[in-house]
């Protein structure tokens, strides 16, 4: 069973930076793979937004945190990294790590969602 776990969430000032992780466990079997991964948010009265996705070497940055916000995964795939710079209050939320998996047996794909890291910006 893939399981995603996220981790360094905190309490930061307004210019700080933050690097969120996510652990990927569980992954088993030859013919399971990782699609891709992404870094979502939310926070309250706002729709669960998309924020980042690595496919690859390909990145996608949302315009708000284009060019403060780098997304990465390990040479193994095991952990995937979100390293936030310039942080702003309006970057306050709850982000989730997402992964879409594959089994290439059985022709399915599976949604696979962390828990959730609060982030919250303030002075």
């Amino acid at each position: 069973q893939v399981q995603l776990v996220e981790s360094g969430g905190g309490l930061v000032q307004p210019g700080g930076s933050l690097r969120l992780s996510c652990a990927v466990s569980g992954q088993s079997g030859m013919y399971f793979r990782i699609n891709f991964m992404a870094w979502y948010r939310q926070s309250p009265g706002n729709q669960r937004e998309l924020v980042a996705l690595i496919r690859g070497s390909n990145t996608h940055y949302v315009d708000s945190v284009r060019d403060r916000f780098i997304i990465s995964r390990d040479n193994a795939e095991n952990t995937m990294s979100l390293q936030m710079n310039s942080l702003k209050p309006e970057d306050t939320a709850v982000y989730y790590c997402y992964a879409e998996g594959y089994n290439q047996r059985y022709d399915l794909k599976y949604d696979y969602w962390g828990q959730g890291t609060q982030v919250t910006v303030s002075s």
